[in-house]
């Protein structure tokens, strides 16, 4: 079942010196429940995709649709984790992941319950009275993480959530989180860098252009549903996707 639809989106960005294209008649969608990272050339607006979806910036052209329901703006059903966790250092875990719930008015008992078994199963219970400082990298990204999916978004975006983090930690947390994504069933959304960050976790991998981007190559990621990413960086297909992709990558710099 079709959850994302990204209909003919084209971002014109303009100043005194003229208007300058960024996106091009963009399209794709995200079925439920499936992994998508979208790669490409610093700069060609990977992160601006993202920001349209969240409705945090309007488009020049074309429509968003969640569920065939067109979405004109921010919409509680998207969850957005970005580069950096946004944690504020003065509030302890427990007080970070409920934040959202307070916002909205829906602390209850029955929510409380849920936000304690999210932090149990992914082994942040015993850190509940613990401030950021006191966390490393990996364990403020995955507060961040369970922060989002206290609220149940349907949709995750995921702007470069590991980028800040030291290679090792990036390697495990992406392997945690990508399995912490499976689990919880939802639908998601990836902008990277990282060529096999996007084979390792994704089910396809959409390819942009240098600027105005548009989708050159859609590549359908095909592993064991058992492996986690890390096993998946070890399977004998992994080359292969990880150079399919890089071609299509480097042809673009070809180009500049």
């Amino acid at each position: 079942m079709e959850k994302l639809r990204v209909e003919d989106i084209s971002m014109n960005y303009h100043s005194l010196q003229g208007e300058t294209p960024t996106l091009l008649n963009i399209c794709f969608s995200l079925d439920e429940g499936e992994f998508v990272s979208i790669v490409g050339p610093s700069g060609c607006g990977k992160s601006t995709i993202l920001n349209i979806i969240a409705g945090l910036i309007k488009p020049s052209f074309g429509d968003i649709y969640i569920d065939n329901e067109k979405v004109t703006g921010c919409s509680t059903r998207i969850g957005y984790m970005f580069q950096k966790d946004h944690l504020f250092g003065w509030l302890s875990v427990w007080e970070n992941v409920t934040l959202g719930l307070k916002v909205k008015g829906r602390v209850t008992k029955e929510q409380e319950e849920q936000v304690k078994g999210l932090l149990e199963k992914y082994k942040l219970w015993e850190f509940k009275n613990h401030f950021p400082r006191q966390l490393s990298g990996g364990m403020r990204q995955r507060v961040a993480l369970i922060r989002t999916l206290t609220l149940n978004p349907e949709l995750l975006l995921l702007d470069e959530p590991f980028s800040a983090l030291d290679y090792q930690t990036r390697l495990n947390l992406s392997s945690e989180i990508g399995e912490i994504i499976k689990k919880e069933k939802k639908t998601a959304l990836m902008v990277t860098h990282d060529i096999s960050e996007a084979v390792s976790m994704s089910n396809r991998v959409l390819v942009l252009s240098k600027r105005p981007a548009a989708i050159k190559f859609n590549l359908a990621i095909d592993f064991p549903p058992h492996l986690n990413s890390l096993e998946r960086r070890e399977h004998e297909n992994f080359k292969e996707y990880f150079k399919k992709i890089w071609k299509e990558m480097d042809s673009n710099e070809e180009r500049e």
